[in-house]
């Protein structure tokens, strides 16, 4: 990840270079942003036609396959005389709940101090600070003093913790939002990377690759479920005593 630390290779240019490189950076971010949603929807599409067409046959085969284990381990225990012991069933242990320290208080209220959005008119740099600020409520309520300490550390590196308007201060401005959108750029590559990693997408890409050939996989998927089903009503139907 690139980070927010200020390249010496922009401290040597001019203004103008590092704002046309800001504005070209920001147009790529924006196609990228666009790229990660259009991912996001296609994947989202395909969940719900995958849910729709294979995932509630996969539940009705999983109902009846719970079923089955259930009436065969009826008759086992009828076979042995004996019936599972609850003391044989393992408890499983409830979370422990995480308590807000001193620390955490005294660190939350220097991040408030940081990036209270009522500490600039700026509609732009208000946006910027009220996300941080949900964060950062939520990083309290939880009492995480890692993510409180994050969240600090990310705004005292942003463009809109450096103040005055001279000429060293704006060049810094736009060195640290140089760095902010390269970052940004990191975590979108990541996060379509991520999505694309998972085994739903791999799946949509095989379902894709197949349609291109003229197959359809769901189709097949839907056929095998269905006589998978079939086979495991009959023998349901088979191990269930005459009424």
């Amino acid at each position: 990840m690139t980070g927010l630390v200020p390249s010496e290779r922009h401290h040597e240019q001019d203004l103008d270079s590092l704002r046309a490189r800001v504005a070209e950076l920001e147009a790529t971010l924006g196609e990228r942003s666009d790229q990660a949603a259009r991912t996001r929807s296609e994947l989202d599409a395909f969940r719900i036609k995958y849910r729709q067409d294979v995932g509630l046959l996969h539940e009705e085969l999983d109902r009846l396959e719970l079923a089955l284990a259930e009436a065969e381990l009826g008759i086992l225990t009828e076979r042995l005389g004996d019936a599972p012991s609850a003391d044989a069933i393992p408890s499983v242990p409830e979370p422990q709940p995480r308590y807000t320290t001193d620390a955490v208080r005294k660190l939350f209220r220097d991040v408030a101090k940081a990036i209270h959005p009522d500490l600039t008119r700026d509609e732009v740099a208000r946006d910027r600070r009220h996300s941080l600020m949900i964060e950062a409520n939520r990083a309290y309520e939880l009492g995480d003093e890692e993510q409180l300490r994050a969240i600090l550390q990310k705004w005292e590196r942003s463009p809109e913790a450096v103040e005055g308007t001279d000429t060293d201060a704006m060049r810094l401005r736009i060195v640290r939002r140089i760095a902010q959108i390269e970052e940004q750029l990191d975590m979108l590559a990541g996060a379509v990377a991520a999505v694309q990693d998972t085994s739903l997408w791999k799946l949509k890409a095989m379902v894709d690759e197949e349609a291109a050939k003229g197959n359809d996989l769901i189709k097949d998927m839907v056929r095998r479920l269905k006589r998978d089903i079939l086979v495991a009503t009959n023998r349901l139907d088979a191990l269930r005593p005459p009424r």
